[in-house]
């Protein structure tokens, strides 16, 4: 069964397994999640839950019928969990996890703004020493195409605007469920800045290796 939770990333810390290791981890806060919706394949096509985190100051009037029915607040950050099956109303908190499960973690990345070719891409610069006159520039960009003259295709690698974009990694283990503080303890690093919001759900992966 798919299960899914929002949180906040709070920051990076490490802890200790049995052996002594130290173990890189991700702390999320994911305070009490809201069923605000439920989506059946009788109505809507597809089964999925839309739940919601963190209480919204300025609600319009279509975010506060949709918290009514579920008997809550209005919430600032709102996400579709596909494949979850929770009635409208269902409080979730951090023990929805286990220690040892694997999941996805989905966020907006950290936006870097206008960069080159070499940061963006990872291409390699040209000589450095002085006179090159080619140190990080992007090089060629076109070819000859028939009858169109200089061509250049879609997909270029190209310096442009970098990072701010939604981001997923997969397979990532919780190392620890903290109940009573609502925190998550996910090893290694997830994407986003501090504070951000993410959504943390059942690994795609490995459950279709179950299946």
């Amino acid at each position: 069964m798919i299960k899914g939770i929002l949180g906040r990333k709070i920051g990076m810390s490490q802890v200790f397994s049995d052996s002594g290791d130290p173990i890189v981890v991700t702390v999320v806060e994911v305070e009490e999640n809201v069923v605000l919706q439920k989506k059946t394949l009788e109505s809507d096509g597809y089964n999925a839950i839309q739940i919601g985190f963190s209480d919204k100051k300025n609600p319009n009037k279509s975010e506060i019928g949709r918290s009514q029915k579920a008997n809550t607040n209005p919430k600032r950050y709102v996400k579709e969990i596909r494949g979850a099956s929770l009635e409208v109303g269902k409080r979730i908190s951090a023990d929805i996890f286990q220690e040892g499960d694997i999941v996805d973690v989905t966020g907006i990345s950290k936006g870097k703004g206008f960069q080159g070719v070499i940061k963006r891409h990872g291409l390699s610069g040209g000589p450095a020493s002085h006179g090159s006159r080619f140190h990080r520039a992007p090089g060629s960009i076109g070819v000859i195409a028939k009858n169109d003259g200089m061509k250049v295709f879609k997909g270029k690698k190209m310096p442009g605007r970098m990072g701010g974009k939604q981001t997923t990694i997969q397979n990532l283990t919780i190392i620890k469920v903290d109940s009573e503080r609502n925190l998550l303890l996910i090893k290694g690093n997830i994407p986003g800045a501090k504070k951000s919001f993410v959504i943390i759900e059942t690994a795609i992966k490995k459950l279709n290796e179950k299946w």
